[in-house]
């Protein structure tokens, strides 16, 4: 595994659209969140010790936030025919073990994950109601190994001022994880 830190994409960015099929074998379409409500885009994958690490805490914050008026849309964008434990048959039973009650989103081509810049798993882009980027970074301090306790501290305090149209967190941690696993030549130039 290489430790690999989030981008940090430009806050007021705009959310790329996307569709993409989830695990139940339909297509989710970001349009149907976007300019309606705050949405979060979190990259994860079923092998990362990073994303093992937090999971749990991660379905609870999602069931919290969906609840609150917080579309949660998690994405795995790694090369599931070289790591078969991200496979779509392997998402559909981690999102079904773990709880989590998101789309758990499918990018074979990848082209989502570049297009949002994304690095790492986890990584996280939380949008306000108008899909402009409020938020990009860490879960929490937590990581594998540490002994600091999984909360969601950061980002849910992020997704607490979105909802209150706050401004943006003047701090914000890049998330630390694996790299997305690019198909053999796929790899994007801001991350080779």
């Amino acid at each position: 595994m290489a430790r690999t830190p989030s981008i940090m994409l430009d806050l007021g960015t705009e959310a790329p659209n996307f569709s993409l099929p989830d695990t139940e074998g339909s297509l989710f379409r970001l349009e149907s969140v976007k300019g309606k409500q705050p949405f979060l885009v979190l990259f994860i994958c079923n092998h990362c010790p990073y994303v093992k690490h937090i999971r749990k805490e991660l379905a609870a914050l999602g069931n919290e936030y969906q609840m609150k008026g917080i579309a949660i849309i998690a994405i795995n964008s790694n090369d599931f025919l070289s790591y078969p434990e991200d496979s779509p048959e392997n998402m559909v039973q981690e999102k079904k073990e773990i709880g989590y009650l998101f789309p758990y989103l499918i990018d074979e081509s990848q082209e989502v994950a570049k297009n949002y810049r994304a690095a790492c798993t986890p990584d996280f882009f939380l949008f306000d109601r108008q899909g402009k980027l409020f938020y990009r970074g860490q879960f929490d301090d937590s990581r594998p190994g540490n002994g600091i306790s999984v909360t969601g501290r950061d980002i849910r305090s992020a997704m607490e001022l979105v909802l209150k149209n706050g401004k943006s967190p003047l701090e914000q941690k890049p998330s630390l994880g694996c790299n997305i696993k690019w198909k053999t030549g796929n790899a994007p130039s801001y991350f080779v």
